[in-house]
């Protein structure tokens, strides 16, 4: 049986995080199959996205490294061969950067058991089945040494990530250390529930790298021509054909790797699209992004960077539209009245699929979150009522 719903039902229909980054609790009862989400700044708009992104990855440890990686969330080490390296500082992704044996995240729909926990740090023994493999290792020192671990939970399973702490006796983190390379590079078992499919954006524009790879998993199929039809809604018809080149080896001799052009109708040669400006870039990103997220998540941060007012609502028509036909839940964030004024006109003109904008704002110690239906959005657009 597959670990997916249906394609009538949304992934995560509410959301519930406790204990992760800034976050010490917070339930938003209801999300759509799009949901803007607002708020001042500091509020945990962005990790509310970075949760979705945990969840959706079921908490495997190469999300987690990436996000601490974004936010430069390391700790300084040295290697079994006395060289300084850096390691995740898994203290960043608990609520106050505080990780006792007592400390736990959770991430799950509102009243499911089908959350997502992270309990650390605790103590592993070496009977433990995660870390029989390492017998094989030839290890010095390996057991004398207390390994700490991030234990991960979903679904009645377990799996351990070991986490450094600074040992006094270098032999003991030297043999730490490279318990620790070896745990990363092990697979997790087989069993362990498959992930979803996740595109995260901004709030910066992608590269050109990033770009290249997205397009090359469209190329050729019905998504190819979805993502260069988005490009007119900056350019209209001037938009003729689109196209990634580059890579070769001249190329990269030369300092260019592969970029995307765009040919301009009335034409003879194609110009690189990052010189039609961020708005082409940002939509170009996030059709491919849709198109790459299929029965999946697309988590958006900052939605409104280098789109003009004036293509808000075409722009967020695009991705309802999109979203449902692609069985996409889509998550992005906020500061702009323009882009929720957008939304609110592209929910309220789209009968198929239901947009939401929720509101986090803070509570005493905690957050709240204030939803708002697609017909109390567009009263709030009409009349200029904050709900940012």
């Amino acid at each position: 049986m597959s670990d997916q719903p249906e394609s009538n039902t949304l992934f995560l229909p509410s959301l519930r995080v406790t204990g992760f980054r800034g976050i010490g609790n917070l339930e938003i009862p209801r999300l759509g199959r799009v949901t803007l989400i607002s708020g001042r700044n500091g509020v945990g708009k962005t990790t509310v996205l970075e949760a979705v992104r945990v969840y959706a990855a079921r908490g495997r440890p190469g999300v987690l490294n990436a996000l601490l990686e974004q936010r430069e969330e390391l700790s300084p080490y040295r290697d079994e061969d006395n060289d300084p390296v850096v390691a995740p500082d898994y203290a960043a992704l608990f609520h106050g950067r505080l990780a006792s044996r007592d400390t736990t995240i959770s991430i799950g729909p509102v009243g499911h058991a089908d959350a997502l926990t992270i309990r650390a740090p605790r103590a592993l023994d070496w009977s433990d089945e995660q870390l029989e493999l390492l017998r094989d290792w030839s290890l010095d020192a390996a057991g004398s040494v207390e390994i700490r671990a991030l234990a991960v939970a979903f679904r009645g399973q377990n799996y351990f990530l070991p986490w450094l702490i600074a040992a006094d006796d270098s032999e003991s983190l030297r043999a730490t250390t490279r318990i620790s390379s070896r745990m990363r590079r092990r697979r997790l078992d087989q069993e362990w529930p498959a992930p979803f499919e996740c595109e995260s954006l901004g709030p910066g524009l992608l590269s050109n790298q990033r770009l290249a790879s997205l397009w090359n998993d469209v190329a050729l199929t019905e998504d190819e021509d979805r993502a260069t039809e988005s490009l007119r809604l900056i350019r209209g018809n001037e938009i003729d054909r689109v196209a990634v080149v580059g890579g070769d080896r001249a190329g990269y001799r030369m300092g260019i790797g592969q970029r995307v052009l765009v040919k301009l109708a009335g034409t003879s040669s194609p110009v690189p699209l990052k010189s039609l400006g961020d708005g082409a870039t940002r939509i170009f990103g996030v059709a491919l992004a849709l198109a790459n997220s299929r029965s999946g998540f697309l988590v958006i941060d900052e939605a409104e960077n280098g789109i003009h007012h004036l293509v808000q609502t075409e722009f967020w028509q695009m991705l309802l539209t999109t979203a449902h036909r692609n069985n996409v839940q889509v998550l992005a964030t906020t500061h702009s009245w323009d882009c929720v004024r957008g939304f609110a006109r592209a929910a309220m003109e789209n009968t198929t699929t239901e947009g939401i904008l929720t509101r986090l704002e803070r509570s005493g110690d905690g957050i709240r979150a204030i939803a708002y239906t697609e017909e109390e959005l567009q009263t709030a657009a009409d009349h200029n009522i904050e709900v940012r």
